[in-house]
């Protein structure tokens, strides 16, 4: 296996998970509340108990443990018609599946980007390199607005959701995807994740040629790399890329 140095250099696309990795959730009472405010609002349920909610978060677990089991993501209509409010009227559920989802997540907190992510992001792309997303994701909507008031859009050349695609990490499908659009070889690609058996092993099956695990020292995370789908290197915070991607402005 070539050192990462070398994979480094050979490098000229990097693409990113979103949630733990360029993105993280904290926690916001007033947002929350709203949320779920809204969320009953749009089931027509505002005076449902705190029960409701929670066997609809029972529910959603259920799901997305499906999903990942058989690495395959449902529209918003379909997860809750078939799995979170298959009781509800359809009629009722489909026009607003995708608000519903919205709600639905956000009501857990908000997501903020991390610290020095616009700006890793911003200097990679200076330097050359061709960037974007491939996420695991529920919601078709989150992802992109979020994007869109963050002011990253200028800088991803594509965005891969599950909930659009169809299909989840770790299948090497859905970072396919990504070399289709892009047209590189596999092996100029870096995927940058913090979950070793999506975001290291999937990208191994798909021949990137690099897969780096964002861990914080204090991770269980960084002590994973013991497993069969090792990260090709382990990095504590975003800025770290800066040191690895170098030779982007020289392609």
């Amino acid at each position: 296996m070539d050192s990462p140095i070398l994979a480094a250099d050979r490098i000229k696309a990097i693409l990113f998970d979103m949630n733990g990795t360029l993105r993280m959730r904290v926690p916001d009472e007033k947002w929350q509340q709203q949320s779920v405010e809204h969320l009953l609002a749009l089931l027509g349920m505002p005076d449902a108990p705190a029960s409701f909610l929670e066997e609809l978060t029972r529910r959603y677990k259920t799901y997305t443990e499906w999903a990942d089991e058989n690495e395959t993501s449902l529209s918003e209509a379909e997860i809750w018609t078939k799995w979170i409010t298959p009781e509800l009227p359809p009629e009722r559920i489909v026009p607003q599946a995708v608000e519903l989802m919205l709600a639905f997540r956000n009501h857990n907190g908000r997501h903020i980007l991390k610290p020095g992510a616009t700006a890793v992001i911003s200097e990679l792309h200076r330097r050359g390199y061709r960037l974007g997303v491939i996420s695991n994701t529920t919601s078709t909507a989150d992802l992109p607005r979020f994007i869109d008031v963050c002011g990253l859009q200028k800088y991803f050349e594509v965005v891969i959701l599950s909930s659009v695609f169809g299909v989840r990490k770790p299948s090497p499908t859905i970072f396919r995807e990504a070399t289709r659009l892009m047209r590189l070889d596999p092996a100029q690609y870096a995927y940058i994740g913090n979950k070793i058996a999506n975001d290291i092993a999937g990208a191994h099956k798909a021949g990137y040629g690099m897969a780096i695990l964002v861990a914080p020292g204090s991770s269980p995370l960084a002590a994973e790399q013991a497993q069969a789908d090792k990260p090709d290197l382990i990095i504590h915070e975003l800025v770290n890329l800066l040191d690895i991607f170098q030779q982007g402005s020289q392609k």
